[in-house]
């Protein structure tokens, strides 16, 4: 966890002092609630397509399905702590992991991170964090009814209400909803949060609603602690997405007559469904 006081580099000071003046402003919010494990398949209703993203010598991540064969996480997730890229064959997804079973598992055949995006190790930098986004590509679509890959939202703005479903330290056997937390604000495209989240936590979607959809607005990078009060860093989707698919769209091999298509956000995902650091 990066606190206040370990954030020493250069140009780093304007930002902690972002966090710590909307954090001591005592942003008006509606009352929070606490994380919820999703114990049974009736309070998992909606959220299968999150899942738990398992990286095999390393540990795991959080992803969400965003197409009917990609996922979406944070980028330092795609990093060994010596900084070398994961093989692709390292990672499974597991959606809606509970308790040991999964309602489908998948393994990855590519991994992409944003193109702008600098791996820094352990030390969090806005200009990373803003970046702090990949799309992995599954071995298999998955097209179950329940579990239908969700929309993007625009990025939420200061004093919106947004919600986490994330796995973490402690409780990686199954998700937890944080149904209500609150977004404190923005600076250099990184979202300031008060979203309860821990290790392992990293890429976990931000949801947010938006004319009756719940929809991804962000994915947790990292979290801090600013005077003794826990916050989550997430990544805006609003522009970096956009960036991302057509960097997958460049890579991809072009099937013969056949074109590739970048998400734009707001845009439907293929199957059409009405949806909506800290590794």
């Amino acid at each position: 966890m990066q606190t206040c006081g370990s954030w020493t580099e250069h140009g780093m000071r304007h930002f902690i002092a972002t966090v710590c003046t909307v954090l001591m402003a005592g942003v008006a919010a509606a009352q929070e609630t606490g994380l919820v494990t999703l114990q049974t398949r009736q309070d998992s209703a909606g959220w299968e397509a999150v899942g738990r993203l398992d990286i095999a010598g390393k540990g795991f991540c959080t992803a969400a399905l965003i197409r009917e064969k990609l996922i979406l996480t944070a980028a330092h997730c795609l990093y060994d702590k010596d900084g070398s890229v994961v093989a692709a064959d390292r990672f499974s997804f597991r959606a809606g992991l509970r308790d040991g079973r999964a309602a489908a598992t998948r393994g990855v055949t590519r991994a992409v991170a944003h193109p702008d995006y600098i791996h820094t190790g352990g030390v969090t930098r806005p200009a990373a964090v803003a970046m702090d986004i990949a799309v992995l590509e599954l071995d298999l679509p998955i097209r179950e009814t329940r579990l239908r890959p969700y929309l993007i939202a625009q990025r939420p703005l200061s004093g919106d209400e947004v919600g986490v479903v994330s796995y973490g330290r402690g409780r990686e056997d199954a998700p937890s909803l944080q149904e209500v937390c609150n977004v404190l604000g923005h600076q250099t495209g990184v979202i300031i949060m008060t979203c309860d989240v821990d290790y392992g936590s990293s890429g976990s979607p931000v949801f947010i609603m938006h004319q009756g959809e719940t929809r991804i607005a962000s994915v947790v990078s990292a979290m801090a602690e600013v005077g003794g009060e826990k916050v989550a860093l997430g990544t805006s989707l609003e522009g970096p997405l956009n960036a991302l698919m057509a960097h997958l769209a460049s890579q991809a091999p072009v099937r013969p007559g056949g074109s590739q298509r970048v998400m734009t956000s707001g845009a439907r995902n293929d199957t059409g469904a009405k949806f909506v650091t800290v590794d």
